[in-house]
């Protein structure tokens, strides 16, 4: 078998160089190219947010930008000048990263801050990207706390966590914050497409959105499920296919659950879930993507919480005609009904009948609601009885 050493995973190949190529994280791109064009830079950073967000990609551009000798008119790094090209070859000695979670002892935080006397070399500032900044130990956030309040002014601090909790007040007072968010599923679905350009991949619009809403807002967790699903599918991703290989219940399950249940047909729900079982998804993950399903509907209801409905367009169209044809109580009823069994399953003795019991429950709100007219028995006509002759008294 043939090894390619020329391969890199998109994560690493696509990786964002500027701010201007950061996915899902304007609110954040703006406000620091604004710091850098008015020269009011904070001397401690702190971005937090969940993991493969953008965190450390934006340290990096930031690092590099404000040691850039020819920052271009939109506040981007210009990749000509010595400490940019000294940074694209991984030999800057101005912009230094620690990984806190192998590096989190008081010695290894006394060595950073001796290192920290050293002027620059080529660049403006030193900086210093901190990443997982929460796993440094007690002594060593204690050691590192006089230096982050009174740094030399050509030092700059940018610390990443997953964990602001984490983080001691006295740590937090002294940074600027940057609270970066869960990028959205289009931003995501339209970062593969553009890739699947890049690269003469074949593809199905329905199959990024499947692969963006299981990153659950994480770009990296997106690209890493994209190289498998491309390697799998050998550069044809279709949405039947990545359904299939990431072990996705799809969506269309749970539009036929609900269509079933608004026709309070229980032999049919039945039976699909019975499918849903033999194609090995357990009934907690069968609840919890119903739930999910009822709650996007129920958010569809309304103009204000449109926004709420984090799907592609495609599906956006089937939950808006589901919602026309779907009454509010029986979505707030069914929510009900599923948060209570989700609670119940666990400890349950018969976990299938406890499902069951729920899908049952469900079909038979409609009943409630609107209840069908009854059919009248027609009733059946006894026959006469024969009339007894009665016997005649006799006169004495």
């Amino acid at each position: 078998m043939s090894v390619n050493p020329s391969y890199i995973v998109s994560a690493r190949k696509y990786r964002p160089a500027t701010f201007q190529s950061v996915v899902g994280q304007k609110h954040i791109t703006s406000t620091l190219q604004n710091a850098i064009a008015s020269n009011q830079l904070a001397q401690a950073f702190l971005f937090c947010g969940p993991r493969g967000v953008g965190k450390t990609t934006c340290a990096r551009i930031l690092a590099k930008t404000i040691n850039c000798t020819n920052i271009t008119e939109d506040t981007e790094a210009c990749n000509e000048c010595v400490s940019c090209t000294s940074f694209n070859s991984g030999a800057s000695l101005n912009i230094i990263e620690l990984d806190a979670a192998s590096n989190n002892s008081v010695e290894d935080m006394r060595e950073l801050i001796k290192q920290i006397n050293v002027p620059p070399m080529n660049g403006k500032y030193k900086v210093y990207i901190i990443d997982e900044v929460h796993m440094l130990s007690q002594a060593a956030f204690n050691a590192f706390l006089k230096t982050l309040e009174e740094p030399p002014a050509y030092v700059k601090f940018i610390l990443a966590t997953t964990e602001k909790h984490k983080i001691l007040p006295t740590i937090l007072s002294r940074c600027q914050i940057f609270d970066f968010r869960r990028i959205t599923v289009k931003d995501i679905s339209d970062h593969l497409e553009y890739i699947c350009n890049q690269e003469n991949i074949q593809f199905e619009k329905d199959a990024l959105d499947i692969i963006a809403e299981k990153a659950d807002g994480g770009l990296r967790d997106a690209l890493s499920m994209f190289d498998l699903m491309v390697s799998f599918t050998n550069g044809n991703l279709t949405y039947k296919e990545v359904v299939e290989s990431l072990n996705i219940l799809d969506y269309d399950y749970f539009f036929r659950f609900v269509d079933h249940m608004l026709q309070t047909d229980i032999p049919s729900a039945l039976m699909l879930f019975d499918e849903v079982l033999s194609k090995g998804f357990q009934g907690d993950i069968f609840i919890d993507g119903l739930s999910n399903h009822l709650r996007n509907l129920l958010v569809g209801k309304d103009a204000k919480t449109i926004g709420l409905l984090n799907v592609s367009d495609n599906i956006k169209k089937r939950y808006f005609d589901q919602c026309a044809r779907t009454p509010m109580l029986f979505l707030l009823r069914s929510l009900d009904f599923a948060n209570t069994s989700a609670m119940e399953y666990k400890g349950a003795g018969n976990k299938r009948l406890c499902v069951e019991l729920m899908l049952m429950k469900m079909c038979n709100i409609m009943n409630k609601i609107a209840p069908k007219p009854q059919q009248t028995i027609p009733s059946v006509q006894q026959p006469a009885q024969p009339i007894q002759p009665t016997a005649e008294k006799k006169t004495p």
